[in-house]
C-alpha cells in the first residue's frame, strides 16, 4: 500500500459520507455518516463515479478520514450486495465544473440581479451528465477527463451541440477556442459511448441550412448519437444580445420541417432520431404526438413528452374517476372549489383538462395562468415562475379553497422557488392551504381529500 507516503492526505478532499444504508458492505465495515472516504484500492477518489468504479469488486479496501485519524477498512462483497454509501455531494474534488463559455443566450447571462448566489453559476460539468443526465458543451474537458470517460465507460452523455459547424458554434459560445464538436462526438462514437444530443435554435442564427446540416451530420453518427432534441431559445428580459424568440409561425414551420426527417429516419434506422420538444408544439397551438414518437426514449427533463405524459396520465385517471363513481354513492368534495397555477404556456392545456375534470366530477376549477414578472413575459414555463408573481397575482385575482402549485416551482432540494419562498409561506401569506402538484391524478387525489404535499396556514 501507498497511501500514506506518496499522498498528502490532509489536504486531500474526500467525499463526505451523509448515510450509509443497512446491511450494505459499508455498514458491515461500520463507515458512519460524516466520514470522509478518500481512496479505494490504492486510488484516489474525486467523485462517486471513481467510487463505482474502483469498489466494482468483490473484495477491496477503502480509506477513511474520520476527524483527525484515517482507517483502511478491508471490504468483501457478498454477491449483489450494494456498497451502500449515500455522499453530500456527488463531486469531491469542487461542487461542480464551470462553464468556459459566454452564450448569449445563456439563461444564467440572463438571470434577473438580486437572487440567491447559485442561479449565477454557470455548471457544464460532464460528470454530472453522466451521473443526472445534464447536458454539457465539451469545451473544458482535459486530457484526464478523456481518458475517465474513455476508460470508466461514461455512457450515455448528454451533449449541447447547437451547431455542427465549428466557427458558427464558436461564434454561437463566444468561446474562440472551442474545439470542433464532431471531432469529439466521432472519438466517443469510437470509444462505444451513447450520446443524447440537443439544438437550441435561435432563429435568424442557427436555422435554416444550418439546422439541417446538424441534423445530417449528428444523424450520420447513429447509432452512437441516440437523440437529438431540437429545442427553442428561451429568452428573458434580461437577455442583452438582440436575440428573440420564435414566432408562432416560425414554430409551426420549425416543426414541419423537422418533422419531415422523423419517416426518413424510421424507414432507415429504425428510430426517428430528431424530436421536436414539447415547446414548439404548444407555441404553434399543435397537438403533441402520441408516446411512441418518442421511440421509448427517456428525455422528459429535456422538454420531450411531458405534456404527453399529461395527457396520458389524465386519460387514465379519468377512467378511475368513474369507475369511483361506479362504485361509490354521490361525489367527492373535499375543497369545494380548486385554483390551479400554471404557466402561461401550459394554461390552454390544462384548461382543457380541468373543464374535462370539473365536468366529471361537479368540482369547481380555476385555472389561473401566472404571468412571469420577474423574468419576462416570454418566459412562459411554469418551472421558471417566481413565487412572489404567484403570490402577487392570486392576490389580485383570489384563490379558491385549495390552491395547487406546479410542484416544479419548488424544484430544488430545500423545497424553495427561485425567489426562495416556500410553499408554507405562501400558504400563510395567502390565509389558504397550498398542495403542490404534478399531475392530475393529484388534482383527483385532492378532492378525495387525500392531496399530496398539503401546507395549511399557520
Amino acid at each position: 500500500m501507498t497511501y500514506f507516503t506518496e499522498i498528502d492526505w490532509t489536504t486531500h478532499p474526500g467525499g463526505r459520507i451523509a448515510a450509509v444504508e443497512p446491511g450494505s458492505v459499508a455498514g458491515d465495515i461500520g463507515l458512519q455518516p460524516g466520514d470522509e472516504l478518500l481512496a479505494v484500492n490504492d486510488n484516489p477518489v474525486q467523485d462517486v463515479i471513481d467510487v463505482q468504479y474502483y469498489a466494482a469488486e468483490e473484495s477491496f479496501e477503502l480509506l477513511v478520514r474520520r476527524g483527525e485519524e484515517y482507517y483502511l477498512y478491508e471490504a468483501e462483497r457478498a454477491y449483489n450486495q450494494p456498497l451502500g454509501l449515500e455522499f453530500e455531494h456527488p463531486t469531491f474534488d469542487t461542487d461542480i465544473r464551470r462553464c468556459n463559455n459566454l452564450c448569449e443566450f445563456c439563461f444564467v447571462l440572463q438571470m434577473a440581479p438580486r437572487f440567491r448566489r447559485t442561479l449565477y453559476i454557470k455548471d457544464d460539468d460532464y460528470r454530472y451528465s453522466f451521473l443526472f443526465g445534464h447536458f454539457v458543451t465539451l469545451t473544458n474537458l482535459a486530457d484526464h477527463d478523456w481518458w475517465r470517460i474513455q476508460t470508466m465507460g461514461l455512457s450515455p452523455l448528454y451533449i449541447s451541440v447547437h451547431t455542427t459547424n465549428l466557427e458558427l458554434r464558436r461564434q454561437f459560445l463566444r468561446n474562440a477556442a472551442a474545439p470542433d464538436i464532431m471531432e469529439q462526438l466521432r472519438q466517443l462514437a469510437g470509444w462505444g459511448v451513447d450520446m443524447h444530443t440537443q439544438l437550441v435554435v435561435v432563429p435568424g442564427f442557427n436555422d435554416g441550412p444550418w439546422l439541417e446540416r446538424s441534423i445530417a451530420d449528428l444523424a450520420g453518427l447513429w447509432p452512437a448519437v441516440h437523440s437529438i432534441s431540437v429545442v427553442p431559445v428561451g429568452l428573458t428580459q434580461h437577455h442583452k444580445y438582440g436575440m428573440r424568440p420564435h414566432t408562432r409561425q416560425e414554430a409551426a414551420a420549425t416543426l414541419d420541417y423537422v418533422e419531415s426527417f422523423q419517416p426518413l429516419y424510421q424507414e432507415k434506422f429504425g428510430a426517428r432520431i430528431v424530436y421536436p420538444t414539447d415547446e414548439w408544439y404548444l407555441v404553434a397551438g399543435r397537438e403533441v404526438p402520441p408516446l411512441d414518437a418518442y421511440d421509448g426514449l427517456q428525455l422528459q427533463e429535456n422538454g420531450l413528452g411531458m405534456v404527453r405524459n399529461f395527457l396520458d396520465e389524465w386519460a387514465r385517471v379519468k377512467q378511475e374517476i368513474k369507475e369511483w363513481q361506479r362504485t361509490q354513492n354521490g361525489r367527492p368534495a373535499a375543497w369545494p372549489s380548486l385554483t390551479l397555477v400554471t404557466g402561461t404556456l401550459f394554461a390552454p392545456t390544462l384548461r382543457a383538462a380541468a373543464a374535462e375534470f370539473a365536468a366529471l366530477t361537479g368540482a369547481q376549477v380555476n385555472v389561473l395562468p401566472i404571468v412571469n414578472q420577474r423574468l419576462g413575459e416570454t418566459i412562459t414555463v411554469a418551472g421558471l415562475l417566481m413565487a412572489e408573481d404567484v403570490l402577487a397575482q392570486l392576490q389580485t385575482a383570489g384563490t379558491g379553497d385549495l390552491l395547487l402549485l406546479p410542484r416544479v416551482i419548488f424544484d430544488h432540494p430545500a423545497v424553495i422557488s427561485l425567489d426562495d419562498l416556500t410553499p408554507q409561506q405562501l400558504a400563510n401569506h395567502l390565509g389558504r392551504p397550498v398542495a403542490l402538484a404534478d399531475l392530475m391524478g393529484d388534482l383527483w387525489d385532492a378532492l378525495l381529500g387525500r392531496p399530496p404535499l398539503l401546507h395549511l396556514p399557520a
